[in-house]
């Protein structure tokens, strides 16, 4: 399973998908005046980034050392000559103190600006994961059972946790960051040029090996990065599965081979962090590598030029600080760039999950009232393709009737129940309820018609209450209490330090098999419905536990209807109808009696499975 997980987080996504991009933009059409005024904040970050070292420049032109002749090259002394022709002439030391009032309000002003978009943005991105979180677990619901038989929890846990991240950081720290680096290094690329275009040049001729160490970083992480991700899931799904199933692996003594197994996944997945450190410890510095010969280049160039007089101190200072800045967003950019291929390939994901077909459409209108009747007619159903589990298989229960289905393990008893409950879309033939074909009615509707206790119990985490009546408002505490006593589950109850508000802890550890079976025929019982489903409800039960709810069982099957499928005699001897399914079909038909009298393959059955239950 850890393997193939890996080898299916390994197919990533393209870096930068067109169609996945815009179907991301969606979910910020909610939000979209925040985003706007966001990238208003960013623009605003970005001139007040770029406007300290023109203010220092002019600042060392004007009142520190002014150039010996006038310069038109120099952007600082077409400011003076504006201010002169304003009428403002400060002294040098007002100068100096002016600028710098200007410098920190420069650096005051970004603060507050780049604090406001960062807590803007970061808002807007709790506000879109948990949109996009409600519409996953919103499908995740509609979607048909089959898709839980094919798709593991660990993936579909991933899609909702981790893939929503990787998108909230795309919206918090991508889009709207990534178009700030441009801005100011399309702003510093402008000043750069207008305080002197030649030495703007000289500087600009070390771009191609940034470019060049961008393109090998960009691909080198890129591949680290769907093997740490890819590795990081088979770890979460051997982790699940194994901790789920260590009572099974102590068991059978496996605890060694298992960590050997998880040694190697964890060792991969160690490997695959030092590859990506590899391409981080070498970027970073030749990024400052080549900052520091762009620097030089600046020092031999313009150093030159400010002796030739050529070009002004202020104007060299601000080169120094433009060059400064000029690599940052270049290294953020490269960043990002990681955080947009997570994206991609997380959005990829959960877009696939939420393009996955509902496959049972809650297409009816119908609302299912007094119940009536059930009837299967010329049913034939498969899992998969023409492999069919059952074949035409027709029968009929009418009101305060009770059915049992016996038969082989895989003769398609439990399924029944499943098409009933319209969990699996059958191919052929009809399901009726009162009549009217079950695909008519409201899916909510049709299930409250039914409650099941089926061999496979599941606890959710909470009390013992609340397990009872899963949060339904209409399911009182007394109702909760009376079902309890019914099945005879209030007797362990009670004896718990908080009774029903005893918390159930996950997968109702430390409840013994019989006790939580009991709860969760318990829970069945206080929705009292029309029609009670037993899927192999007592198999898990001792014979002293059936026999204590064995009489609250016929004192509630009196005159309800009821479907029992189980392996048990006491639990279907008395039934009006026993269906005897074999390979998916309706072999036998009629009363215990009735099928004892023929010698066929139900008394086969019960002399195989029930003489000792008959015994006892």
């Amino acid at each position: 399973m850890a393997d193939v997980i890996e080898k299916h987080e390994e197919e990533g996504a393209k870096a930068f998908d067109k169609r996945l991009t815009r179907r991301l933009l969606r979910y910020l059409r909610p939000y979209r005046w925040r985003a706007g005024f966001s990238v208003l904040l960013v623009i605003v970050s970005s001139l007040f980034e770029i406007a300290g070292p023109a203010i220092t420049a002019i600042a060392i032109d004007l009142f520190v050392k002014p150039p010996a002749q006038a310069n038109p090259l120099t952007f600082s002394t077409r400011v003076g000559e504006w201010l002169t022709s304003q009428g403002v002439s400060p002294d040098p030391l007002t100068g100096i103190n002016i600028a710098a009032a200007l410098y920190l309000a420069t650096l005051v002003g970004g603060f507050f600006v780049l604090y406001t978009q960062m807590n803007l943005m970061n808002l807007m991105g709790q506000y879109i994961m948990y949109d996009l979180r409600k519409q996953i677990f919103g499908h995740l619901q509609k979607l048909d059972v089959q898709f839980y038989d094919r798709n593991p929890v660990g993936r579909l846990m991933t899609r909702v946790t981790t893939d929503v991240d990787a998108l909230n950081d795309l919206f918090t720290a991508g889009f709207v960051a990534i178009f700030g680096d441009i801005f100011v290094l399309a702003g510093i690329i402008g000043m750069l040029f207008w305080l002197n275009w030649k030495l703007a040049l000289v500087l600009f001729s070390i771009t191609p090996f940034i470019v060049i160490a961008s393109i090998w970083f960009r691909s080198g992480a890129r591949i680290t990065y769907r093997q740490v991700r890819s590795r990081i899931a088979a770890i979460n799904a051997f982790l699940q599965e194994h901790i789920s199933g260590m009572p099974t692996v102590q068991l059978f003594n496996r605890e060694e081979q298992e960590a050997m197994k998880f040694e190697g996944l964890n060792r991969r997945h160690r490997d695959a962090n030092i590859d990506s450190i590899f391409y981080y410890s070498v970027f970073y510095p030749v990024i400052e590598l080549v900052q520091t010969i762009g620097i030089a280049l600046i020092v031999w160039y313009g150093g030159g030029q400010v002796i030739q007089g050529t070009l002004s101190l202020g104007a060299l200072v601000a080169f120094f600080q433009y060059a400064q800045r000029f690599y940052e967003p270049i290294s953020d950019l490269s960043e990002k760039y990681n955080i947009l291929q997570a994206a991609m390939a997380a959005s990829e994901r959960v877009f696939k999950l939420l393009d996955t077909p509902v496959k049972i459409e809650d297409s009816g209108t119908l609302e299912a009232e007094a119940f009536e009747s059930i009837e299967f007619r010329n049913v034939w159903f498969a899992y998969n393709a023409e492999e069919w589990v059952l074949k035409n298989v027709s029968f009929r229960v009418d009101r305060g009737e009770r059915i049992a289905v016996v038969g082989h393990t895989g003769a398609g008893k439990t399924t029944v129940t499943a098409l009933l409950l319209r969990f699996y879309e059958i191919q052929r033939g009809e399901i009726l309820l009162n009549g009217v074909d079950i695909r008519k009615y409201q899916q909510a509707s049709l299930r409250r018609m039914f409650a099941i206790v089926q061999q496979d119990f599941f606890l959710f985490s909470g009390d013992v209450a609340q397990n009872i009546s899963l949060g339904d408002p209409s399911v009182t505490a007394q109702s909760v209490k009376s079902a309890a006593v019914r099945v005879q589950a209030d007797r362990f109850i009670s004896r718990l330090p908080e009774g029903y508000n005893a918390q159930v802890r996950e997968r109702g550890a430390g409840f013994s098999v019989g006790e939580k079976q009991l709860l969760s025929f318990a829970r069945a019982l206080a929705f009292d419905p029309p029609v009670l489903i037993l899927d192999e409800a007592t198999s898990s039960i001792d014979t002293e536990t059936e026999r204590l709810i064995q009489e609250a069982i016929e004192t509630l099957l009196a005159g309800r209807t009821s479907i029992v499928i189980a392996h048990r005699l006491s639990t279907i001897r008395s039934a009006h109808t026993i269906l005897v399914f074999h390979h998916g079909e309706i072999r036998e038909r009629g009363s215990h009696d009735e099928l004892m009298a023929t010698n066929g393959l139900y008394r086969r059955l019960y002399e195989v499975q029930y003489r000792e239950s008959v015994a006892v």
